[in-house]
């Protein structure tokens, strides 16, 4: 397989820094220099392992897109920027046909849906691309629609704590808080306990200091009306390095579909990832 140029965008973001990081040691990929970033963003550049990664700003990305296309064909974009650019950036990757792994969650979920069935280009759309996690949730997703109603009368608590500049509710515990109800508990999203303020992560949760700035501890408690039983699932990811085999799965995945002209829909999941085999 050549090497395929990827563009990873959210630049000076943590997560995309790690994914740059981790693209610039994978020989399966090329990295194309430049990274979407936001409007407030003030510096023209950033360096990662001595690589300069130039930042495009929505008022100048239109300017530049076409020479980096035509200089790295067959590029495929990775999303990690911010909430708020989800549906605009989506906008921006169908109208220029560059094929791209949506990570970033938040946003308007149906408009972004609708962006890329409208447009020529397939996506990879996850709220989480941790291979293991996204596991957990089929396994959820499979006992709701062949145990439906199992937990009828169970009280749900979810609380999940992550990094405080994390502006949005977890798209994982959303999807995880679906799964509960379709076996009976009722709980709204909006109960979604969720933790960002680190003197709490520290001191009542217990996450290492380290994590602090990056990490995702979810736990979801089920408990019986009269107490008499107490289910409990938790998942704590420390840092971002997770995310990294499941993100270049998918965009591998993208690549294969477009050479094999195997694309039968727009939309894929990280199910459709796993299931590849990628």
């Amino acid at each position: 397989m050549n090497c395929i140029p990827i563009m990873i965008n959210g630049l000076p973001g943590n997560v995309a820094r790690i994914m740059v990081e981790a693209a610039l040691q994978d020989e399966r990929f090329t990295l194309v220099p430049f990274s979407l970033t936001g409007e407030e963003i003030t510096m023209p550049q950033v360096s990662v392992d001595q690589t300069k990664v130039t930042l495009l700003k929505p008022s100048e990305r239109e300017d530049r897109i076409t020479n980096i296309l035509e200089s790295y064909p067959g590029c495929i974009c990775v999303d990690y920027t911010h909430p708020t650019a989800v549906n605009s950036n989506a906008q921006f990757y169908v109208a220029y046909k560059i094929p791209f792994v949506m990570g970033t969650t938040g946003g308007d979920r149906q408009d972004l849906e609708n962006t890329v069935n409208n447009g020529s280009v397939p996506a990879v759309i996850a709220p989480n691309m941790a291979k293991q996690i996204v596991g957990l949730q089929a396994m959820l997703e499979y006992g709701a629609s062949t145990f439906p109603g199992l937990f009828k009368g169970f009280a749900l608590q979810v609380k999940e704590s992550h990094q405080q500049a994390k502006a949005d509710t977890s798209g994982t515990a959303k999807a995880l808080v679906a799964c509960f109800n379709q076996l009976g508990t009722e709980f709204n999203i909006s109960d979604i306990e969720k933790i960002r303020d680190p003197k709490i992560q520290k001191a009542d949760l217990g996450v290492p200091e380290q994590y602090i700035g990056g990490h995702g501890w979810h736990t979801y408690t089920l408990k019986a009306p009269d107490g008499s039983a107490l289910f409990e699932l938790t998942h704590n990811i420390n840092g971002r390095q997770i995310y990294v085999s499941g993100t270049f799965d998918a965009v591998v995945f993208l690549k294969n579909k477009i050479d094999a002209k195997a694309v039968e829909r727009k939309i894929f999941t990280m199910i459709d990832v796993l299931t590849a085999g990628q």
